[in-house]
């Protein structure tokens, strides 16, 4: 029997395009489903559709910063912002209240006084707790926030913090007091500081930095004597030592915790003690005779009056014996302008050599002794320093020791992990002991 011919797949499709009903509808009547129907599934699709009935009640966690055409979002934001600010600092107890507190306190102490400290007992530190508000004998009603400001400070965690050695179990006053004014003075300078924060994102840029601290130029009785022309220079010493030491990564913004957890913002504000004494000043970076010798320096560098360091002029930095070797370094890893160095470079340099034990000082030096970017200094790298510091001695007439005593003393003293590498952390492992040495040490003759 005869094969039937089947149909080529040409007639087949003719066929059914012949049999399909034509679509008699309007362009506009398809063009209003197609936008139907785009909607319906765009909706589904933003809101989770049915896939999971959680999209809906899981709360936004993620709310994107509004554009810089974002005009209306942005001051929206600052608007909020700014009022959120305020209510915190109206939460924060003011000198009457802090007054208040400090009467409350002595007349509830406990005797017997230990030494010369009036000291108070848990269920009177209850009682003052209690008692305390933003004025004593007022019929009106105290507002929570205010209310919420004093609980904080009575609760059986700060007390058990501030609970040493008493016999009686009880407190020191005045330790108490000072602990409540520092926490009021810690609220009080990260909302100040938060307020400079632009980008409202718990961090300051270096420019919202350099705005604080001129701002604060003028509250500042030690830096009275600064001219105007000098402030911008000022500001930049200032801002550089935050910068250098709470930003090892160089992102260029520092993190308002950061400023409040370490001392600098302690010894910038020192400047408002009017009876400062020579000796703190000349250790305090942010002194005026600090900052003008710090810029003193660099201008008597700059021997052609341009502004910038050649490697050549920063070679008469200290004593002048920094190496050729080092220099070299130097400029080959700063960021320089047409083989020059600025005055914000230079100040790093100087940071750097002069706390040379503290990481983010021990970070920069490493990077220039690690010429190859290992992340290791090995023993050629160590020579190579060293013949140059031999030279050095040379020319200076000093007695001359050899590379074996001085990589056995380093090997000694840091101890790395691997005997052929020394990284940055087995360094900072080495000062970290040399510090649990020199504590352990004081500790004996305080004890003796």
């Amino acid at each position: 029997m005869a094969k039937e011919k089947q149909p080529h797949w040409s007639d087949i499709l003719k066929r059914r395009l012949a049999n399909t009903k034509k679509d008699e509808r309007s362009e506009e009547e398809k063009k209003a489903e197609e936008t139907e129907l785009f909607t319906k599934y765009y909706t589904e699709w933003k809101e989770g559709g049915d896939k999971d009935k959680s999209y809906k009640t899981i709360p936004r966690f993620y709310y994107r910063l509004p554009a810089e055409d974002e005009v209306l979002l942005q001051k929206l934001r600052e608007e909020s912002r700014a009022v959120f600010l305020q209510r915190k600092s109206r939460e924060l107890l003011d000198n009457e209240e802090l007054q208040n507190l400090w009467f409350l306190l002595d007349k509830h102490q406990v005797p017997p006084v230990s030494g010369e400290e009036a000291m108070i007992s848990y269920e009177a530190y209850l009682q003052v707790g209690e008692q305390a508000g933003p004025s004593a004998g007022d019929e009106q009603e105290v507002e929570a926030s205010v209310c919420l400001a004093f609980g904080k400070f009575f609760t059986a965690r700060v007390y058990a913090k501030l609970l040493h050695s008493d016999p009686y179990g009880r407190i020191s006053i005045m330790q108490f007091f000072n602990y409540v004014m520092r926490k009021v003075w810690l609220h009080q300078t990260r909302i100040g500081l938060s307020l400079y924060d632009v980008a409202g994102q718990g961090h300051l840029r270096e420019s919202d930095l350099e705005n604080y601290i001129l701002e604060l130029i003028p509250t500042l009785p030690q830096l009275d004597g600064l001219e105007k022309s000098f402030y911008s220079f000022y500001v930049c010493t200032a801002v550089r030592k935050f910068f250098f030491f709470l930003d090892p990564l160089r992102t260029g913004k520092i993190k308002i915790q950061d400023i409040l957890a370490c001392s600098f913002l302690d010894d910038l504000l020192e400047l408002r003690d009017e009876e400062l004494s020579k000796e703190s000043q000349e250790s305090n970076w942010f002194s005026a005779p600090s900052a003008l010798r710090v810029y003193g320096q660099y201008l008597n560098l700059d021997k052609d009056h341009n502004g910038m360091l050649s490697k050549e002029e920063l070679s008469r930095y200290g004593t002048a014996t920094l190496t050729s070797v080092f220099l070299d370094r130097v400029f080959q890893e700063c960021l320089t302008y047409d083989g020059e160095m600025d005055y914000k470079t230079y100040l790093d340099f100087v940071l750097a050599l002069e706390n040379r034990k503290e990481p983010a000082a021990l970070q920069y030096i490493f990077k220039l002794l690690d010429m190859e970017n290992r992340g290791y200094l090995n023993v050629f790298s160590l020579n190579f320093f060293f013949r140059a510091i031999q030279e050095q001695m040379k020319v200076h007439g000093q007695e001359q020791v050899t590379f074996q005593d001085v990589k056995d003393e380093i090997y000694d003293m840091v101890k790395p992990k691997d005997p052929y590498k020394i990284t940055l952390q087995d360094l900072r492992g080495a000062g970290c002991q040399r510090q649990r040495r020199r504590s352990s040490s004081t500790a004996d003759l305080d004890d003796n």
